[in-house]
């Protein structure tokens, strides 16, 4: 069996950030867009597509730039491990 790999990011895991991002988007953007979508006249399709790309674009910037800037803060997305400390098991299952 071959060994899973694993990568050890310096800085931001953006991996980890695009993740966040994509999930909080929809959990939270999906509820924002509807209700937002009660206040403004929608007759067609056309109109609630545009509608719903226009405040979910600025959402998903929104989301993504705050994942960021989470990650960036606290080292997220590490799987909660020191850098030594992973580094330091990775000698051992040598």
């Amino acid at each position: 069996m071959q060994p899973v790999e694993r990568s050890n990011p310096e800085g931001v895991d953006f991996g980890w950030v695009m993740q966040v991002t994509f999930v909080t988007t929809i959990l939270v953007g999906a509820p924002v867009v509807a209700a937002l979508s009660t206040t403004v006249t929608l007759p067609t399709w056309e109109s609630r597509v545009s509608f719903a790309v226009r405040v979910g674009a600025i959402i998903w910037v929104l989301v993504a730039l705050s994942a960021y800037a989470y990650a960036r803060r606290t080292d997220a997305g590490d799987g909660g491990s020191k850098p030594d400390e992973a580094e330091s098991a990775d000698d051992l299952s040598d």
